[in-house]
């Protein structure tokens, strides 16, 4: 018999993939176990909802970037952008399934944590007395790279990073890697 922690993960992982295939809306319990040839019943003794499930994907997610920010000392500024573009592409199937669809930022209050992410890294990145130009930069830097994790979710990693970093970097006009 299979652990409890084994059947949550692979609902976990089948969930993740009809969610980013369908979004969450689209997607009922009776999908997410008819796939995993389990009962719907043994789906609810691991996730008592469909919001517990959504929020069981995208927590480990908010955790990552959360521990990030928090934990980050200003420095420079390239390698900032590569390791965080690193993070988000290690959840770039949950950051799709956000940016499927929207109402799934109501979970755990993510609209206004990923602003305060942004808000936070800016900073580290830029400081705390910038411009008015130097902020909305800063916002495209970071907004592009979270957008290629999306758009280019399906190429390897070393085909997306490199270009993404390099493009972050010009919006901030960094200099050139030394």
């Amino acid at each position: 018999m299979a652990r409890q922690t084994d059947t949550k993960a692979r609902i976990q992982a089948v969930a993740r993939e009809l969610f980013v295939q369908q979004g969450v809306q689209n997607t009922s319990l009776r999908q997410i176990s008819d796939r995993l040839g389990i009962t719907k019943p043994a789906l609810y003794y691991h996730f008592a909802s469909r919001d517990d499930l959504v929020r069981s994907i995208v927590q480990p997610m908010v955790e990552d970037v959360e521990r990030f920010v928090a934990r980050r000392e200003p420095g420079d500024p390239r390698k900032l952008l590569e390791d965080y573009f690193d993070l988000i592409w290690r959840h770039r199937e949950v950051i799709v399934m956000v940016v499927r669809e929207m109402s799934t930022l109501a979970y755990l209050d993510l609209g206004e944590r990923m602003f305060d992410w942004r808000r936070r890294l800016i900073t580290l990145l830029l400081g705390e007395e910038i411009t008015q130009a130097a902020h909305i930069r800063a916002t495209v830097a970071l907004g592009g790279m979270a957008d290629c994790t999306v758009e280019y979710a399906h190429l390897p990693l070393d085909e997306v990073k490199d270009v993404a970093v390099e493009a972050a970097a010009a919006a901030l006009r960094l200099p050139g890697p030394a």
